[in-house]
């Protein structure tokens, strides 16, 4: 049977290509990627990338969808740790973006600690810890 193994990338188009890069570069570069910038038919791209996916700046197009209707409603990074949320928050903040405190969310999961925030288009971003539900989930799959 074919698996999906993993999101080889995402697009995000914004409204300000300067504004959203100067915010990207601060939070991969807390997160650990590398980026590269490329034309595409036309239009500027910039792709920030690690070893499992990119994500990639886009200009958007006028007419685009309203926030809150239906589309992404967030995207959520993983790290390993809870204590990687604690440092990938403290370095947000210290990097002028502003990641709320990070916490536990039992409603979520027994073990769910996020931080999150907002880039300058309005997308919700999420980081949170690579939780013992996703790794047994990851570890066992056939056994499941």
């Amino acid at each position: 049977m074919l698996e999906v193994i993993g999101i080889d990338h995402i697009y995000v188009a914004v409204t300000d290509m300067e504004r959203s890069t100067a915010f990207y570069d601060r939070v991969f570069r807390v997160l650990g990627f590398r980026s590269n910038r490329f034309v595409l038919n036309g239009d500027p791209h910039v792709q920030y990338y690690n070893r499992h996916f990119g994500y990639v700046l886009r200009p958007a197009k006028r007419g685009g969808a309203a926030p809150d209707t239906a589309g992404l409603h967030h995207l959520c990074f993983r790290v390993n740790f809870a204590e990687d949320v604690e440092t990938a928050a403290k370095e947000l903040n210290s990097a002028g973006i502003a990641a709320s405190p990070p916490r536990l969310y039992p409603d979520y999961a027994p073990d769910y600690v996020a931080t999150f925030f907002t880039d300058p288009d309005g997308l919700k971003l999420e980081i949170t810890n690579y939780r013992a539900e996703r790794r047994e989930r990851h570890d066992h799959w056939d056994q499941l």
